[in-house]
């Protein structure tokens, strides 16, 4: 038996060794996942298809932001993202008419979409390489955050940024009032034409 533990051993510790460990096995899996249904968001000839690829983006950009910690993002782009945003774009395809028969290719678009491409990865290349990248020594995430965003923006919400918060509200209340004025406006000249 002793025979078998030794001999497993070198085993376990050359896989250690030479084989990702589980979380960057995760990590590359919702990344993959992301990048693929991305792809296929602006690839799939069927709109409808392309919708349900873009929640599944969707779903991976929020698993990447619990991936590394921050699971208030987490929970923001999954309630509003694809809990409204997504509905909302579903919706407006399913109520649109002729939209399924458009065809996106034009041959005059060809040569300045190759172009933005071709110079796209350059240009991210060069900023990313002559950033200066400062990083405090020993801080990692968990230790600025404090272990808990959601905590952390929180406290910062009601008590730094309070006013901000508060006037960004009172706007966005504005706006869905005035928003929902226009609509009956409108609801009631068009009950006028009807009778």
């Amino acid at each position: 038996m002793t025979g078998l533990v030794i001999g497993i051993n070198p085993l376990i510790s050359w896989i250690r060794r030479n084989i990702m460990e589980l979380k960057e096995v995760i990590f590359i899996m919702i990344a993959l996942t992301t990048v693929v249904s991305g792809w296929l968001v602006v690839s799939l000839k069927n709109i409808i298809h392309s919708a349900f690829a873009l929640l599944v983006t969707f779903f991976g950009v929020g698993g990447l932001f619990v991936y590394v910690g921050a699971d208030f993002l987490a929970a923001t782009q999954i309630l509003i993202y694809i809990g409204g945003v997504m509905i909302l774009v579903l919706f407006a395809i399913m109520l649109s008419e002729g939209v399924y028969n458009i065809s996106l290719f034009h041959r005059a678009r060809v040569l300045p979409a190759l172009l933005v491409l071709g110079a796209l990865p350059y240009i991210l290349f060069r900023v990313i390489m002559e950033a200066s990248w400062h990083v405090r020594s020993g801080a990692g995430g968990e230790e600025v955050m404090g272990g808990n965003t959601t905590q952390t923006i929180g406290g910062l919400l009601l008590g730094e940024y309070l006013l901000p918060f508060e006037v960004i509200s009172v706007l966005l209340l504005s706006a869905l009032v005035g928003s929902v004025v226009l609509i009956r406006k409108e609801v009631g000249k068009r009950r006028g034409k009807a009778a």
